[in-house]
């Protein structure tokens, strides 16, 4: 424990934001840097527990109190080279991880967590800036070759993790750029793209092979995956988004919030998408659904000049404060205020959109009703329509953000005639192995749609996996 008294000399800071007023104008990042003498005092502020709970607490098992105390003591290269053991993304999760590791801190328990997103960021920042960095391909080759189907936090994870024990890995993808979810699900002003197009020409030079534009099933016959390659891994997430069935749901501007996502990111990119704009600007628009891809469409909205931003929330407000439903060290689902909700949203809980209005085949205006949630004979929380409460808003446009079910069976999935879980996933045993031998998945597409740090960690263990398949060993972490 470098400074035994810091975490009581020091408060807990995050970095500083830019001015409302200047952010909504573009799509440049909120957060600004934190300045490394800043950065070395958050770092004072661990406690070295005997018992980390914040790598308990976070999937990768990153070792916290260790670069912690290496940036205290101003070892950046060395914090880098421990962060960098478990965690192959640090700049993803630095950007849009909810910190889940702060949820389990500590300090946490009567006071403010240790800033450990912060240092994440601050450290692999400084690795590229200072070169700690650097290509590293593998001095020596297996002479097997892998199929990574998916470009996105999982299918990166894998192809860095069996690359460097010397697999021959292609990375297969269906859209016009790698990246996936953190190319066309995140908003620049959350994951610049530049930070994106980094990692993907490191990972070039250490000999990854990237093909975009490619769609297994489609363009790429399914059966030359098995015969080109020794194994495949499937990474294609969970990207049937969930909709709402309901009446007027055929109008014209009611549009899923993946689809929204999409186009605005291609449009920030340069691309021209005048066939699939969404315009928003000068419009009421609703956001159905409370989390962060709604809070991602509120942000872009609002910067894409629509006139007001409602958000609805079917589940009930959460509480400001960790509470007994929430003990530590598990992650409080306390109300999370987002830097898109500060920038101008009407959020409400508790409310159901029953049908949508509309006028000359458009959505002009929805039709809600407030819940009140309680709990069934079988104990299961269910909620119930509050009488007298029906209301209508004028709105011109919707955006379906309610999360997704299951990646898209058409195609690959019903090609390969893989299992399926109840929830419609890709079925795979404790090995991440399908039901057709040789073939594994990881991330969103096996288990569901999560968060990047969980992609991350699950193509990880998928790679431990495939590796151990294919040599009968493996030196990989997992």
């Amino acid at each position: 424990m470098g400074k035994t008294t810091g975490f009581k000399e020091y408060k807990r800071q995050t970095a500083k934001k830019r001015p409302v007023k200047d952010r909504i104008n573009d799509y440049k990042q909120i957060y600004l840097p934190m300045e490394e003498g800043e950065l070395r005092k958050q770092g004072a502020r661990c406690m070295e527990c005997g018992t980390p709970f914040c790598s308990w607490g976070c999937p990768l098992g990153n070792l916290m109190p260790d670069f912690n105390d290496m940036v205290y003591n101003n070892d950046f290269e060395a914090g880098f080279n421990r962060l960098y053991l478990t965690n192959n993304f640090p700049e993803f999760t630095g950007k849009v991880c909810p910190a889940l590791c702060e949820g389990a801190c500590t300090l946490g328990v009567n006071s403010d967590a240790v800033s450990i997103k912060e240092l994440e960021l601050g450290i692999i920042e400084k690795a590229f800036k200072e070169n700690f960095i650097k290509p590293n391909p593998p001095k020596v080759r297996t002479g097997k070759s892998v199929a990574v189907v998916g470009s996105g936090p999982s299918g990166l994870a894998v192809a860095a993790e069996l690359n460097s024990v010397g697999h021959t890995v292609t990375v297969f993808e269906r859209h016009d750029r790698i990246g996936g979810l953190l190319r066309y699900g995140i908003p620049d002003f959350k994951l610049e793209k530049d930070i994106v197009d980094r990692r993907i020409n490191l990972m070039e030079e250490e000999g990854i092979i990237f093909k975009t534009n490619t769609d297994i099933g489609i363009n790429y016959d399914v059966k030359a995956l098995s015969e080109d390659f020794d194994a495949v891994v499937l990474c294609g997430g969970s990207t049937i988004p969930r909709d709402l069935p309901i009446e007027g749901r055929d109008l014209e501007g009611i549009h899923f919030a993946v689809d929204f996502l999409t186009y605005i990111n291609k449009k920030v990119a340069g691309d021209d998408v005048s066939k699939e704009a969404i315009d928003v600007k000068d419009k009421n628009v609703l956001v159905i659904g409370g989390g962060d891809t709604g809070s991602d469409c509120i942000g872009t909205s609002i910067r894409e000049g629509a006139k007001n931003v409602y958000q609805f929330e079917i589940m009930p407000k959460p509480p400001e404060e960790r509470d007994n439903t929430m003990p530590w060290p598990l992650y409080p689902k306390t109300l999370k205020v987002s830097t898109s909700h500060e920038e101008g949203a009407i959020r409400e809980w508790c409310t159901e959109t029953k049908k949508f209005i509309g006028e000359n085949g458009k959505v002009t205006a929805i039709e809600g009703i407030k819940v009140q949630w309680g709990k069934d004979a079988s104990g299961r929380f269910i909620p119930t329509e509050v009488p007298g409460s029906r209301f209508v808003r004028e709105v011109d446009l919707v955006l379906l953000a309610m999360g997704f079910v299951h990646p898209q069976h058409e195609g690959l999935i019903n090609a390969l005639g893989l299992e399926l879980d109840n929830r419609g996933n890709i079925s795979a045993d404790e090995n991440h192995m399908t039901s057709v031998n040789g073939v594994f998945t990881a991330g969103d597409m096996r288990r569901g749609q999560s968060l990047v740090v969980w992609a991350i960690n699950d193509g990880r263990q998928a790679a431990k996996a495939v590796d151990e398949y294919l040599m009968g060993e493996s030196v990989l972490r997992g």
